[in-house]
């Protein structure tokens, strides 16, 4: 497997599903019910024509996506954490009953007295979508045990 190191790609990941059931779920965990994600009827009178995922919820499809791809299995990398965001868009929507799949791509690689912090570029693209659905600069750190 490819080692994380600048310039690195790794992806895409499987495609995951996003029905509505999923949709519903996220919006009654969150407290986001918006028309947009859970009324069809609404939704379909919108330039979206139907109803569509929350951004939050495709964003948090990342770690499943990061866990299938990106490197896990080197017994010296010590702990995994995910550290944060620097910029996260939403350049389109994510339809009910869409296939979403992620790609990432190392930037920047900063070793640390307690191990390193990797920066990465996750696209998520949706399957036959012509743009991606989100693009966001992840931050890892990889904390010597």
């Amino acid at each position: 497997m490819t080692a994380i190191q600048v310039g690195a790609e790794f992806g895409p990941s499987s495609w995951i599903e996003v029905p509505q059931e999923k949709i519903q779920a996220f919006a009654d965990t969150t407290g986001d019910h918006n028309f947009i994600h859970v009324d069809p009827e609404m939704a379909a009178q919108t330039p979206f024509g139907g109803t569509v995922a929350h951004g939050y919820l495709t964003l948090s499809l990342l770690p499943q996506m990061s866990y299938e791809v990106l490197p896990h299995d080197n017994p010296g990398a010590g702990m995994a954490l995910n550290y944060g965001l620097n910029r996260v868009r939403f350049p389109a929507p994510v339809p009910s009953g869409s296939r979403v799949r992620g790609s990432f791509v190392v930037g920047a690689v900063d070793e640390e007295d307690w191990g390193r912090q990797v920066t990465m570029t996750a696209t998520i693209e949706r399957e036959g979508g012509d743009k991606p659905v989100c693009v966001a600069e992840v931050v890892y750190r990889y904390y010597r045990l």
